[in-house]
């Protein structure tokens, strides 16, 4: 049984001990890496290049059992043999062939020498990077001759952090490093505050420096002013100004319209707060600035751009469309338009769009893989960017995780993933995409995701090549086959996922631990310091008319729901048959694997069952919203009885699925976990969900029953 955040551990832990596989036989033409190897760097190196130096030296010794010595060189010509050489081109006086693109690289494996040669030391950083994933791929310290270029499709590559709520410790920052990933975003209150708590941003910013990372601000500050206000820019300079002013190495600053929202004269809009929209009581009917492509929103940002280029010109300020997807199109390119020069846009590749699972109409209500993208709403706004001149931004969550499922690291479904980095790379082609939003609140955890995500944002291989080479690293050559018929069926699993809101933001947010909510509702339990603690993300009256004000293809009602549930169901049980079947397949090959390959592939399969849980979860919840539904309308009392009867059943169904999946959850203690939720699907929730399921079942739901005889006898 593992403690809790004893995951941290392991995402600390970037170089995996004794990985190597002595039984390994290189071929002919390859070069081994042992103790006549040595790694050379110029003298007057900076610290990115030096730390991914010394971090190659610890790959070598922990993973690879090689020890090899580090020199510092002021001559880069006359070179010790067998050497690992990293430069930048600039310190070698190599003249670069290729287009320059930052943090690019060439990598020349002869038979007594590697050289690493970076246009910058983030290049050489990252080459120094492609060295150990070769190595790692082969278990075993070998390189094949080469002379290869690369260059990455995007940047920045902005991830939140996995290990917790704006928290990156040094190994966290290595391992996004090593994901290829350029920068990490902290949420930002004020100066030094995350809704977390205290945080020394300077000291973050100059640790991530050292793996070539940018920090980002995700605003969080209140705009109490318009921008026509006489006092607006000391109002706005006392916030996103003193940001800047006391922490000029942050890279730039990230504004979505529910976090940032201004007090709007748009006369279509409220002048108020999304969360307190009402006046004297009473809601005004009207959507938010934080919702919509106000008209004066270019006024807004003109202000903000002011404010902060006085402190630091070159700040990337993105403004992301996240919250006015749904809004016409002919507004929000309006809005597009009105944009002023330099600032960058960041619009959700999937988000808004309609499909059909066998005939189902499901609606992508908000992040998800099930539909790999791109979605129309990107598109309008991608065109319209193009046509501007505008720096083009998305969020696709493509660092393994969406809202499809809340607490698990990553989402196996590799086929989908990578129909999603396609089409990414197309939209660079296309439209000018350039850089990435590759996780939220969620984090980013390293997994064979991303190392897929790797290959093809750096070596331009196509998806069906990235999942073989990655497939055969984590199950070996031998088992490519069973490895790859285990990793479709998992991805076959996922068109299954019918993606509506009452699920992303009920059972599938938090797992097998949502309750069963029959006529109380209930306040899930919380930490104090939990961001999105309790029912704020997730709600737990399913699918009820005072929640759900999200539209469903174009229509609203609890009527469309309960029409639509029998669908869902029956999707839902198939993509639960085959997360089964991928399970059992990959069962099948732990069998035949060792070592870390081995722990791998257990890992994984202890998380799908953990998600062939929550489907179930899922299907209890509908089918007992279903009753509930009907117990509101019945009257007959031995209708009603039959109907309470099977609800019971269903909870009983419920309480052996919770019982299934604690063990689950105590065998890893990443399920059941969210940065900003912290352990709402874990083993304690997991048991407040078998009393609370308990209770309905053996009190309310027979003390309603009880009721209705009485009325019905006038006892």
């Amino acid at each position: 049984m593992e403690q809790i955040y004893a995951f941290r551990q392991d995402l600390l832990q970037v170089h995996k001990p004794n990985l190597r596989c002595t039984g390994f036989q290189p071929t002919t033409e390859m070069i081994a890496i042992d103790e006549r190897f040595c790694i050379v760097a110029a003298d007057d190196s900076g610290e990115v290049l030096l730390t991914a130096a010394k971090d190659m030296q610890d790959f070598l010794f922990t993973s690879m059992k090689v020890s090899v010595p580090l020199y510092l060189r002021s001559s880069l010509t006359d070179l010790p043999p067998h050497s690992i050489l990293v430069a930048t081109a600039h310190r070698m006086g190599t003249a670069w062939e290729e287009e320059p693109v930052p943090a690019s690289y060439t990598l020349t494996v002869q038979p007594d020498r590697v050289i690493v040669c970076g246009i910058d030391e983030r290049g050489c950083a990252q080459g120094l990077y492609k060295l150990e994933d070769r190595m790692t791929a082969l278990r075993a310290p070998y390189l094949s001759p080469c002379q290869s270029h690369f260059a990455p499709a995007f940047s920045p590559r902005m991830v939140h952090s996995g290990y917790g709520m704006d928290l990156f410790p040094d190994g966290h920052l290595s391992a996004i490093a090593h994901a290829g990933m350029d920068a990490i975003i902290l949420f930002v209150k004020d100066v030094n505050q995350t809704p977390f708590g205290y945080l020394n941003f300077n000291d973050c910013i100059c640790r991530a420096a050292k793996y070539g990372l940018d920090v980002y601000a995700y605003s969080y500050f209140q705009s109490e002013r318009h921008p026509d206000d006489a006092d607006a820019f000391a109002h706005y300079d006392s916030t996103y100004g003193r940001l800047f002013r006391e922490c000029p190495g942050f890279k730039g600053v990230i504004l979505v319209g529910e976090s940032v929202e201004f007090p709007s004269k748009d006369p279509r809009v409220s002048p108020l707060h999304y969360y307190n929209n009402t006046v004297d009581g009473l809601p005004t009917n009207k959507v938010t600035a934080g919702w919509f492509p106000c008209s004066d929103y270019h006024k807004w940002l003109s202000m903000l751009q002011k404010v902060i280029y006085q402190y630091k010109p070159d700040a990337d300020i993105v403004l992301w469309s996240y919250n006015w997807g749904r809004q016409p199109e002919e507004d929000r390119l309006k809005f597009i338009d009105s944009m002023p020069k330099g600032i960058s846009l960041m619009a959700t590749f999937e988000m808004y769009d309609t499909r059909r699972i066998d005939g189902l109409l499901v609606y992508a209500t908000d992040y998800t893989l099930a539909f790999p993208g791109p979605g129309k709403y990107f598109l309008s706004e991608a065109k319209r960017a193009k046509e501007r001149g505008i720096r083009l931004y998305t969020q696709a969550n493509s660092g393994g995780l969406t809202w499809d499922f809340g607490t698990i690291p990553y989402e196996p479904f590799p086929q989908q993933w990578v129909q999603r980095y396609a089409a990414m790379l197309d939209c660079k082609k296309q439209y000018g995409l350039c850089g990435v939003m590759e996780s939220h609140h969620f984090g980013f955890y390293p997994s064979f995701v991303s190392k897929i995500e790797k290959l093809m944002f750096t070596e331009a291989i196509s998806g069906e090549d990235a999942i073989r080479a990655v497939a055969a690293e984590y199950y070996g050559p031998e088992n490519l086959p069973r490895a790859l018929a285990a990793w479709d069926i998992l991805s076959q699993a996922l068109y299954y996922y019918p993606t509506t809101a009452e699920d992303q933001y009920g059972p599938f947010r938090i797992g097998p631990s949502y309750p069963l909510v029959f006529r109380h509702d209930v306040q899930i339990p919380t930490v104090p310091y939990a961001h999105f603690g309790g029912n704020k993300i997730c709600f737990t009256d399913y699918a009820s008319d005072s929640l759900y004000r999200i539209t469903y293809a174009g229509m609203r009602s609890t009527g469309l729901i309960q029409q639509r549930i029998p669908g869902e169901i029956r999707c839902l049980a198939k993509m639960r048959e085959l997360l089964r079947q991928g399970r059992q397949a990959l069962t099948a090959l732990a069998d035949d694997l060792d070592g870390y390959r081995k722990t791998e592939c257990l890992r994984l399969i202890n998380q799908i069952h953990y998600m062939e849980n929550t489907v179930t979860t899922t299907i209890h919840v509908k089918e007992f919203a279903k009753r509930k539904w009907l117990v509101r309308a019945l009257t007959d009392p031995d209708a009603l009885a039959q109907i309470l009867r099977e609800m019971i059943a269903i909870a009983g169904d419920e309480i052996r699925n919770v019982e299934d999946t604690i063990p689950l959850a105590q065998a890893d203690s990443r399920l059941g976990w969210e940065p900003s939720m912290e352990y709402i699907g874990g083993v304690r929730h997991l048991e407040w969900k078998l009393r609370q399921t308990r209770q309905v079942m053996e009190q309310e739901l027979p003390g309603y029953l009880d009721i209705v005889y009485k009325q019905e006898t006038g006892g």
